[in-house]
């Protein structure tokens, strides 16, 4: 957690982001999830977001971040979200025969704020807590 600057202002804001694929599909496999990671630090780095923490399963994505204030939550998921699906269509078609009505991710999404009783370190603790989890899940044992 650190105090940022930006043109104007001075802040610490941070959210925490969960997103799923439409129908909570399992697409995002190894490949997949590893082309989607180097998205979002690139999306990141443009837009002048700072990531904490990031864990894609196969079915959902948490991210940790910090925006400047001009960013809006809905804002910041719209372009992890827009940008996101365009470039994962593009590179792997494959996606588009498991979903229909042309859409990777779910209309919805989690955002919360790091504060008072949730702090940054909690929220590390559970998205590590979910990447764990995740590795343990025997894909096989679902069907």
């Amino acid at each position: 957690m650190s105090i940022r600057k930006a043109a104007h202002v001075t802040y610490n804001i941070q959210y925490h982001f969960v997103w799923i694929p439409k129908y909570r599909k399992m697409v995002l496999d190894d490949e997949i999830a590893q082309e989607l990671e180097g998205l979002i630090y690139g999306i990141a780095e443009r837009y002048g977001f700072s990531i904490e923490d990031l864990a894609i399963a196969p079915d959902h994505v948490h991210l940790f971040l910090s925006a400047p204030p001009r960013y809006s939550p809905s804002r910041i998921m719209g372009k992890m979200k827009g940008i996101t699906a365009d470039k994962l269509f593009q590179r792997f078609p494959r996606i588009k025969k498991m979903l229909w009505g042309g859409h990777l991710w779910s209309r919805g999404y989690y955002v919360g704020t790091s504060g008072d009783k949730v702090t940054n370190d909690l929220i590390k603790k559970y998205i590590q807590y979910q990447r764990k989890q995740d590795d343990q899940l025997d894909q096989g044992k679902l069907f």
